[in-house]
């Protein structure tokens, strides 16, 4: 199972004499690389991190420093920008309204994506520029959780909503500037983002004042598994996109995993081994408190043993939490080396939607280290 170029087990090893497992490890060179790869997207104008994938402070400083915006979905998350040099765009989902008026007194971009705020707050929004989020009715991604258009989607608004929305931000003293558009997450056709910026143009021929396309984010990460996002053909596809566009306008995207997923490892513990009805389960300190992505999203983590690094198989085993849920399930059916009480294990390409999405469920911590260089 390839890993991610940064990994070295001695290393982590050291890190957990020095820290309680279970613990997250984040590589700031590897951020740096990842930065590097979007910013030869030509066809992109800016670039907002969508920090929910990773709230890390330090995580946050070292994408800002490339340049990056961020991405920002909560009070919590604007204010997580203090002090960065970095600008800011808030695209809530049923927000209350001080967080809309939160990210106005904070010079965030807004992103609107139903009526109700328009319709009930007006004068919250006299004199402000907004984006709206249209819901586009094609969901894509690796699970139908992670899916934000079509169907039941929660998010956006329904392109029939345009006329009601434009006079409710003309009637509020508001000037719709921008459009946006998220499909899923974890996309590997390369054309997709092409076809948003398609998708939206008929939208925008009603809107004179349009002059930004958010296209969103999702670009799909391997996790181990080969079938790389060809960030080359996604460019490509984007500059004909743009060329053929009725109107000129600034594209922005809004990632998240794609720069952090392969920053980061969980570190874990082994606590006991069972063998029960033919199948060996393997304990670790760390489960759906730590890491819910399996459980909520089936997501497959490579998992490699630190303290037997390159060893062989000794077998195929269940690795499992400490937690009191049947989901409680890092893996299934992988094969280990031989564990014993006491090893180290790692979760690979476990940057994005970790500690962020991580619990005190049953009381367990878990931590995070960062590491610069």
């Amino acid at each position: 199972m390839p890993m991610p170029p940064w990994f070295h087990a001695p290393a982590l090893v050291a890190l957990a004499d020095a820290h309680p497992t279970p613990f997250y490890a984040y590589h700031g060179p590897t951020l740096d690389a990842a930065a590097a790869q979007l910013r030869t997207l030509r066809s992109v104008d800016r670039i907002f991190y969508a920090q929910k994938a990773n709230g890390h402070a330090q995580v946050l400083a070292r994408l800002a420093g490339h340049g990056l915006g961020l991405e920002c979905v909560s009070a919590g998350e604007l204010a997580a920008g203090d002090g960065l040099d970095a600008p800011l765009l808030f695209t809530p989902n049923f927000a209350p309204r001080a967080e809309y008026a939160e990210a106005f007194a904070r010079g965030s971009h807004v992103t609107l994506d139903g009526l109700h705020p328009l319709a009930r707050w007006p004068e919250l929004f006299r004199g402000r520029d907004v984006l709206l989020r249209f819901d586009l009715g094609v969901g894509r991604g690796h699970h139908r959780h992670v899916r934000t258009s079509g169907g039941d989607a929660k998010f956006g608004l329904a392109p029939e909503d345009l006329p009601a929305a434009r006079d409710l931000a003309a009637a509020a003293g508001a000037r719709i500037v921008g459009l946006h558009t998220h499909s899923g997450s974890g996309i590997f056709d390369a054309g997709t983002w092409a076809e948003h910026l398609d998708a939206l143009q008929p939208l925008a021929e009603a809107l004179p004042d349009v002059r930004i396309f958010n296209l969103g984010g999702g670009l799909g990460v391997p996790y181990g598994r080969g079938h790389v996002l060809d960030l080359a053909a996604v460019d490509a596809a984007l500059a004909q996109a743009r060329a053929r566009a009725p109107r000129a306008v600034e594209v922005w995207l809004e990632p998240g995993r794609f720069l952090v997923c392969e920053a980061g490892v969980l570190v874990l513990r082994v606590t006991q081994i069972k063998d029960k009805h033919g199948r060996r389960f393997v304990g670790v300190d760390g489960g759906m408190n730590a890491l819910i992505r399996p459980a909520l999203y089936g997501a497959r983590h490579p998992v490699v043993s630190l303290t037997r690094p390159g060893a062989p198989s000794a077998g195929r085993v269940t690795l499992v939490g400490p937690c009191c849920e049947s989901a409680d399930v890092l893996a299934r059916n992988i094969a280990l080396p031989e564990v014993e009480e006491g090893d180290l294990l790692a979760l690979t390409h476990a940057g994005a939607y970790g500690f962020t999405m991580a619990s005190r469920y049953n009381l367990r911590e878990v931590g995070e280290v960062f590491i610069p260089g």
